[in-house]
């Protein structure tokens, strides 16, 4: 499912226009962002939890030349499910 799709499911479940839809699901993209942004984690109790963590800096190596290079400490986003998504898509 891509972000259109994913619109039109939103708009069909929540009965909303399309536009509505979008800026909903923009707002939701764009809240989140800005918490993981501030290092805050969101919880969503039965869905799961987003949160930024710190990956370490690590020793690795170039895959074209086989040199051995630093590659530097960065943030990611993570998410991690909630027992009820867990146990929603299990058969």
């Amino acid at each position: 499912m891509n972000k259109s799709e994913l619109i039109d499911a939103i708009a069909d479940s929540a009965d909303l226009s399309k536009a509505a839809a979008t800026a909903a699901l923009n707002g939701f993209i764009d809240s989140v962002t800005a918490a993981l942004k501030a290092k805050e984690e969101v919880v969503l109790v039965g869905f799961g939890t987003f949160k930024a963590t710190v990956r370490a800096a690590r020793a690795g190596r170039n895959p074209s030349t086989g040199e051995a290079i630093q590659i530097a400490e960065t943030v990611v986003p993570g998410f991690k499910a909630g027992l009820v998504l867990k146990r929603s898509i299990q058969s």
